[in-house]
């Protein structure tokens, strides 16, 4: 668990991305082919312009035609699953001119579609590529070399740190995937998560499943997986990012979306609200006792539910009175995700309680 938070904020540190890890090792290792420097930093241009330094922890030739470079990836203060994972490259002069990616142990191949890249490649993305060929062809025609160069990434223990991430949903087998668009890691960045979702749902629909589950956690996603015996593909983890999966399914086709998470979180979209996060939307007390006088409460169980200090307790004041406000919550949710998504797909929204069970649903046949 990350440790809690000073009262006093501070900034937060950025980190480097794994995709620019692997460009610094493609670095080092070209200087000590291409003109025997063993240098211990390697300097990386990023997307946009910034060079970044970082620091090369082996630099080991293996052939006169491989070096092995190493790497310790820091993702500053981000809760990076790869945060201080050593990566290396394995670069090998070919005869060949260009650049040739392959997949060394601890980084995943690609086995299903929806992804950037074809089923078979290495898990290495478009922009981390980029990177280290421009980098590799600078150095090569600096050096007066006319050759190629075969770039093998690889993550140590990659396989088993792949374990904490959503690469196997995606069909990402084997190990990581080597990431990054700017170069740079933002911490406690919405935009990695966010497309991790659009990833899910693209691989979702490329893979010929129509009906997917969103949940806002693990206990929603068991319990929504359990009662349509879903499979993994199928599942989306949707976290705080209900705009994510809007925005995806009007590019998407899909027949049927199910929405699952916890009452608050439900309340929040029952509200319009999509991103769910605390920082963005605070539970409203004062919506909950509103739809209570509606469904029949009087002023008592109102101001009950107004001085509440949890979901929990709202939901205890309801029942005991015979109210069902988490079926009706679900249903203000559905028909604000019914406004936002196309006609031709099936929506349907359910909420749990902190035991994982089932307790509302909202959808058409309401």
């Amino acid at each position: 668990m990350w440790p809690e938070s000073k009262e006093q904020p501070k900034q937060l540190k950025t980190g480097l991305t794994t995709g620019c890890c692997a460009t610094a090792c493609c670095v080092a290792a070209a200087y000590h082919l291409l003109d025997q420097q063993i240098i211990k930093h390697s300097e990386v241009t990023l997307p946009r312009g910034k060079l970044v330094k970082l620091a090369i922890v082996t630099n080991t030739q293996l052939s006169p035609t491989m070096v092995r470079a190493e790497v310790i990836k820091d993702a500053g203060d981000d809760p990076d699953a790869t945060h201080g994972a050593t990566i290396f490259v394995e670069l090998t002069l070919v005869a060949p001119a260009g650049v040739v990616f392959k997949a060394a142990s601890g980084v995943g191949t690609v086995t299903k579609t929806g992804l950037a890249l074809a089923i078979g490649e290495p898990a290495i993305n478009p922009v981390p590529r980029l990177m280290m060929t421009e980098h590799l062809t600078a150095l090569a025609e600096h050096f007066n070399y006319c050759g190629g160069f075969e770039v093998a990434v690889g993550v140590v223990n990659g396989e088993q740190i792949a374990l904490k991430t959503m690469n196997g949903r995606l069909g990402i087998l084997g190990g990581l995937s080597i990431l990054g668009v700017s170069g740079i890691v933002r911490p406690f960045s919405c935009s990695a998560y966010i497309s991790s979702i659009f990833q899910g749902i693209d691989v979702a629909a490329s893979n010929g499943f129509s009906h997917i589950a969103a949940s806002t956690g693990n206990s929603s996603e068991a319990a929504i997986k359990d009662y349509y015996r879903l499979p993994d593909t199928a599942l989306i983890e949707m976290g705080d990012f209900a705009g994510a999966v809007i925005k995806q399914l009007n590019k998407v086709a899909m027949t049927k979306l199910s929405v699952c998470g916890g009452i608050g979180k439900i309340s929040k979209l029952a509200q319009g609200k999509w991103n769910l996060h605390s920082k963005a939307a605070s539970i409203d007390f004062n919506f909950f006792a509103q739809l209570a006088l509606e469904l029949g409460g009087d002023h008592i169980l109102e101001q009950k539910i107004i001085n509440a200090n949890t979901t929990i307790e709202v939901l205890q004041h309801c029942y005991e009175v015979k109210i069902d406000l988490a079926t009706v919550i679900c249903q203000h949710a559905y028909q604000q995700l019914r406004a936002k998504l196309p006609q031709s797909l099936a929506v349907e929204v359910w909420a749990i309680n902190r035991q994982g069970q089932l307790i509302g649903f909202g959808g058409a046949n309401y």
